[in-house]
């Protein structure tokens, strides 16, 4: 299945330098078009006002956490089906399932690299 990579794409992350990894390697894989939020509750404005082909969120965020922003976006009819990734530093079993029960599409632990990213990315896009 061929991906759409000048879709937008909404990176969420309240740790700049991780924003700018990330969209590094977005761009290594050829997406292009991306957007950013230093935490949820931005990123949920962006998410109500623009259209977004996928999240890819931070778990770790105050004042709203990624799993916050995640059962947000899934509560919301005209954002419940937008494809969204997770990344979190920490891969304890409770987090992994917290974040399955409130619809992640899947799921990314740090640290990774662009190929890890294509690889989540063409599953969730392959499935949406």
């Amino acid at each position: 299945m061929a991906i759409d990579k000048s879709m937008n794409v909404l990176i969420v992350d309240d740790y700049k330098t991780m924003l700018r990894i990330i969209r590094n390697l977005l761009k290594q894989i050829e997406f292009n078009n991306v957007d950013e939020a230093s935490d949820g509750a931005e990123a949920l404005s962006k998410l109500r006002t623009g259209n977004y082909g996928l999240v890819i969120s931070d778990w770790n965020m105050a004042p709203m956490t990624g799993l916050e922003l995640l059962q947000e976006v899934r509560q919301d009819n005209r954002l419940r089906a937008t494809p969204f990734i997770m990344i979190t530093a920490e891969s304890k079993t409770e987090n992994v399932v917290a974040a399955k029960q409130a619809g992640v599409s899947n799921y990314i632990v740090k640290p990774f690299n662009a190929e890890t990213l294509r690889e989540k990315i063409e599953k969730v896009l392959a499935h949406a």
